[in-house]
């Protein structure tokens, strides 16, 4: 059994059991969230698509952690214009565990 959620603006395909990182989610470590825009539910042969959202579905997990990605770094420069600029950026994100996939 596997579902398709949009969460932080991105698309996942997410099975019970799997492990993830998305956008940054509110909550405490041990939490249990609740993701209810689901885009497709598959269960064998049984596949329901939504339009856009599978009505009723709802997929649990529980947050396993807070943090920030890696830095990367943004250089921007044009040539011969003493023009140089550099910027730093790291991604907040929610590390999840998936628990279930309700329909």
């Amino acid at each position: 059994m596997y579902a398709i959620i949009q969460t932080g603006g991105k698309q996942y395909r997410v099975s019970p059991g799997d492990m993830l990182r998305v956008e940054r989610l509110p909550g405490e470590r041990g939490d249990e969230v609740t993701l209810d825009q689901v885009l497709l539910v598959a269960d064998g042969q049984d596949i329901r698509v939504g339009q856009p959202l599978v009505a009723d579905a709802k997929v649990t997990g529980q947050i396993l952690r807070q943090g920030k990605a890696k830095k990367i770094l943004v250089f921007k420069k044009k040539r011969r214009k003493n023009y140089r600029r550099r910027q730093g950026h790291r991604q907040l994100y929610t590390a999840l565990q998936i628990q279930d996939i309700l329909v």
